[in-house]
């Protein structure tokens, strides 16, 4: 039986160093293959990304962004304004001549605003009137008085708004 015993030993002893040797002869081979499939699965999902950025960018747009849809600007010419300027300590009169259109956001608009012309005019009048000339010095003078006549102007016509007012001419002399 001793015989035996060191027989069996002998036989697991080689199945062992056998096993050992087809697992040190398979875990290369088996940690090449891991690194293959990353570097595959990495390269899929890279091209999978610029694909779907070159789709984007060709100007599809997902479904998800909503579409704006822009309304052409609708423009209301008021008449011609001339008022004298405010020269307090001066001799010389001088005038202000405006032509000014007012954009509107849409021609609705339009309608609800020509029975405020008389309001708006006078708004424009009275407040040109207080102006000196070194007010509308430089283009800063000039969008100052843009700004101003958009904001007394909505002001006049409230609760609805104009986008802006726009110069045709202006003249001082």
């Amino acid at each position: 039986m001793a015989a035996k015993a060191k027989a069996a030993n002998k036989e697991t002893e080689e199945e062992a160093r056998a096993g050992e040797g087809s697992e040190q002869a398979s875990a290369p081979k088996r940690k090449l293959s891991v690194k293959m499939m990353a570097m595959i699965g990495g390269g899929v999902v890279l091209f999978a990304v610029v694909g779907v950025g070159g789709y984007m960018m060709m100007g599809h747009k997902s479904s998800a962004e909503p579409v704006a849809e822009v309304k052409p600007a609708v423009f209301v010419d008021m008449p011609e304004v001339l008022v004298n300027l405010n020269n307090t300590g001066s001799d010389r009169t001088q005038y202000l001549k405006v032509k000014v259109v007012l954009e509107l956001p849409d021609a609705k608009l339009s309608e609800e605003i020509k029975p405020m012309m008389p309001r708006i005019m006078d708004t424009f009048q009275t407040y040109l009137r207080e102006l000196r000339p070194t007010d509308l010095d430089g283009s800063a003078g000039l969008y100052r008085l843009k700004e101003e006549l958009t904001r007394r102007v909505n002001i006049a016509i409230a609760p609805n708004k104009v986008n802006a007012v726009l110069f045709k001419e202006i003249v001082v002399q």
